[in-house]
């Protein structure tokens, strides 16, 4: 039986198309066809210029595309695959023309005619790979790999992608599953026979297996994290008083002037956002609108001025996204050292959040690069304006964000693959506090591991339900 058979319930497996190349203009486009039984449309597209000959599957056959009328769209390249030996495990049918949109849009429509009485349908956003899911092509940590590496924004998370695309987080999790596995199989078994239950922890060593899965469960949980920062990234918000160097540093990390700086105060009034990448991490980088008030404490060099409407709504703004900061970075004049408003911007800052004290202008101050470890935060002393400290910046950023540089290549996780390995975490947890009961609560140990085997296989997708598939696949480009 397929391991997918609660979601087959609502398979739709009427052939469906779609362009499979990016929009825009390109040497090549393709638009790929999918289905049960493919040959009443390939006899509808080719049928006049085939001859009652067949097209032999994986091999390439240059072609007319023609309309119905027989005048020419375009010449190209056809490619037959037969299922399940294809990407959906169906029929698939690939037509290679020139990428021009007008072309591919011609081809696209000759196609929806040809296939019309076949019930050939346009392809929803995903279905392809939804196909080759529910096909057993691929499983579901592999189904999102295709979408990954299509989006990976560096080297490293395309690596990372391609690797879990191979299998390679499959095979792990399904490493786990089989420890786990293994346990329940004694446990239960002992539930089945309860005249064998004597020291049953102790013959089995039950509670040494446990160890291990525990221990390999946060093997993973490491790497898994590390791939899903090659992922998301990190959001890096810059915050502080005005004129204390946030546009300067956000051009120190991005390596160019992607921000307004000027001497007058305030002349950000909305964020600008740059994204950098650091050992192929890559970091939302968000500058923001200076923090004041007409009240603030102000520097004797400094004069008193009233805050106009736009610089308000950009202050409401800075703090808006202070409170999805993922870091904070404070920056602070090291020059005249901390105000009292410095200390009204600290006591606004969420506690979850790490927040690194940026030290700025030590060309002033007299201050060394350095990094300070101290009790209410890490401080680094910089100039954004001579570039010195910045690498020691990025350094204190990867150290935040948990990046640790490790000889094994990574496979990109999602947040809901991390959630899946916390909640099992948590259910092993629960069956070592029964195992320390000893076999008193072998039911309750029983039925722990067995959620934890729930929790990893919706990783993999054994037991997925038709809500997730949508949420996942929805979100994949057209054509894939």
């Amino acid at each position: 039986m397929n391991q997918h058979s609660t979601s087959l319930s609502s398979y739709d497996n009427t052939p469906i198309t779609a362009i499979a190349t990016a929009p825009g203009r390109g040497g090549i486009g393709v638009v790929r066809i999918s289905g049960k039984d493919l040959s009443p449309i390939v006899s509808a597209l080719f049928a006049s210029v085939l001859k009652n000959k067949l097209l032999t599957p994986r091999h390439a056959t240059y072609l007319p595309f023609t309309q119905a009328d027989g005048s020419v769209i375009d010449q190209g390249i056809v490619i037959y695959f037969k299922g399940p030996h294809s990407y959906t495990g169906e029929d698939v049918l690939e037509l290679q023309g020139h990428g021009g949109p007008v072309v591919m849009q011609m081809l696209l429509t000759r196609c929806l005619e040809a296939g019309k009485d076949a019930g050939l349908r346009l392809a929803q956003p995903g279905e392809f790979t939804q196909r080759a899911f529910l096909n057993d092509k691929l499983d579901l940590a592999q189904a999102e790999a295709v979408s990954d590496l299509i989006e990976a924004s560096t080297e490293a998370a395309a690596k990372s992608a391609s690797q879990s695309l191979s299998g390679v987080f499959s095979k792990v999790i399904h490493a786990l599953v089989e420890k786990v596995v293994h346990l329940r199989m004694l446990v239960e078994a002992t539930l089945d026979f309860p005249e064998e239950e004597i020291d049953f922890l102790e013959k089995s060593d039950a509670r040494g297996q446990l160890t291990t899965i525990q221990a390999a469960l946060q093997a993973v949980f490491q790497q898994a994290a590390q791939g899903a920062l090659l992922r998301e990234g990190l959001n890096v918000v810059l915050a502080g008083q005005p004129n204390v160097g946030k546009s300067s540093l956000l051009n120190a990390l991005a390596g160019d002037d992607v921000a307004i700086v000027t001497p007058i105060a305030g002349t950000t009034r909305d964020k600008v956002t740059e994204t950098i990448h650091i050992e192929g991490i890559p970091l939302n980088i968000i500058d923001t609108a200076g923090i004041r008030h007409d009240d603030d404490e102000l520097h004797p060099d400094e004069h008193r001025s009233t805050i106009d409407t736009v610089e308000r709504i950009g202050i409401e703004r800075t703090w808006a996204e202070v409170s999805k900061a993922d870091v904070i970075l404070h920056l602070l004049d090291a020059s005249r050292g901390p105000t009292r408003a410095d200390e009204g911007i600290v006591a606004r800052f969420p506690d979850e959040v790490p927040v690194i004290r940026i030290w700025n202008k030590i060309d002033l101050s007299g201050h060394h690069a350095s990094v300070d470890e101290m009790d209410d935060a890490t401080h680094v002393y910089l100039s954004a304006q001579d570039h010195l400290g910045i690498d020691l910046l990025r350094k204190e950023l990867l150290r935040i964000a948990g990046w640790q540089q490790t000889g094994e290549s990574l496979y990109l996780a999602r947040e809901r693959h991390l959630i899946a390995l916390k909640q099992a975490h948590e259910h092993l947890q629960n069956a070592a506090d029964y195992a320390a009961q000893n076999d008193q609560s072998l039911d309750l140990f029983a039925e722990e591991l067995r959620l934890t085997q729930d929790r990893l296989n919706s990783i993999t997708g054994e037991f997925t339900s038709d809500d997730l598939l949508g949420v996942i696949f929805s979100r994949f480009c057209i054509g894939k």
